[in-house]
């Protein structure tokens, strides 16, 4: 817009000789006043502009009373009044609307030394031009601001894009990595166990007893493998009802050498499958713990929907309770994470005289 209103100014000056009778008597005085104020509309708007309002005050104050001067030393010439009109589109840029209204305003009041038929006449078609560059210029301003703010705002939707896609990585990373613990973690401590076991009898007359375990272990560590490449391939694998899952979960806990018992309360009905493979990611994980860690001579799992609203999961034993220093591993962080994300809770504590109780509940 600066070199647009620059070329119009030079234009304007270059009209000053056109339309005026008087412009041959005194051509000297009237192009080196408009010379003047060519240069302080080219050089001196761009030195004012986005300093303080003061500045653009005195730049005003200077170029209306040079604009009058100029106007009667060229004799009303069409230069001198487009002049005065590149000074309204300026006045708009550097001040606010409505003083920039009154300049429009007072530039008409130049053909006040006609007389009154011919200057009302002219001002008011000065007027219509000055209020006309006015509301156009307010426009164009407008029109620029909008697409800066556009520009702007697109941009920040670019990074809130960004944010919400490194987001999604981290919630899936996050996801992938609790599969992994829960699932692989879960199988691999199977093994663990029973080759641990294994070794105890390998020396004894129990072949049979030996192959079981040894076999118990070659299931785990397949399902392990299966973990893993359904981590790997973030897709879910198709599992059998809760209870069903639930009742193979604890089967194989008792193999292990715990032995566990599954309580369904409650009329079984469809849930999530969100919630589903949370709950059963649950009891993987508590079942787990009490395997590594409580020293128990026996399990409960109890999978309750006598809550319309909600399904508690429970894993209770007997084993040595909570400790005194409680550790907060990936197991349970994860655990935690996963009902956050569905509104559900999860709590450990004591059950009972002996033992320790994990209960999550969550919406379903």
């Amino acid at each position: 817009m600066q070199w647009a209103m620059a070329i119009l100014t030079v234009v304007a000056y270059v009209t000053l000789p056109l339309g005026s009778a008087s412009f041959e008597q005194q051509p000297l005085p009237t192009l080196l006043v408009g010379l003047a104020f060519t240069l302080l509309a080219i050089f001196g708007f761009r030195f004012v502009q986005g300093r303080s309002i003061w500045w653009a005050v005195a730049y005003v104050a200077v170029q209306l009373p040079l604009g009058f001067v100029l106007f009667s030393l060229s004799g009303a010439a069409v230069g001198s009044i487009l002049l005065l009109v590149v000074l309204v589109s300026q006045s708009v840029l550097l001040l606010p609307l409505p003083v920039a209204a009154v300049v429009a305003a007072v530039i008409p009041l130049v053909h006040l030394g006609m007389d009154w038929q011919g200057g009302l006449r002219e001002g008011l078609g000065t007027l219509a031009v000055t209020m006309f560059t006015l509301v156009v210029t307010w426009l164009l301003v407008r029109e620029q601001k909008a697409r800066a703010e556009l520009a702007d705002a697109n941009e920040r939707l670019r990074g809130y894009a960004a944010q919400a896609e490194q987001l999604a990585v981290i919630q899936e990373r996050n996801r992938l990595a609790r599969d992994i613990h829960d699932g692989v973690g879960h199988h691999l401590t199977v093994v663990q166990m029973q080759l641990e076991a294994a070794r105890a009898v390998i020396r004894t007359a129990e072949p049979e007893r030996l192959d079981a375990m040894l076999a118990t272990a070659q299931d785990q560590s397949g399902q392990a493998l299966a973990e893993v490449r359904r981590s790997v391939s973030a897709l879910r694998e198709h599992r059998p009802a809760l209870a069903e899952a639930l009742q193979t979960l604890t089967a194989e806990a008792t193999e292990a050498g715990v032995p566990t018992e599954l309580e369904v309360v409650g009329r079984p009905r469809a849930i999530r499958a969100e919630v589903d493979e949370s709950l059963f990611r649950a009891a993987q994980e508590g079942l787990t713990n009490v395997r590594k860690h409580a020293g128990a001579s026996s399990t409960s799992v109890v999978l309750d929907f006598s809550d319309e609203d909600h399904v508690r999961l429970e894993v209770r034993d007997d084993g040595r309770g909570l400790p005194e220093a409680p550790g907060d591993g990936f197991g349970l962080t994860g655990l935690r994470e996963r009902m956050a994300n569905l509104g559900g809770r999860v709590s450990l504590g004591p059950a009972g005289s002996a033992g320790l109780a994990l209960t999550v509940e969550v919406p379903g």
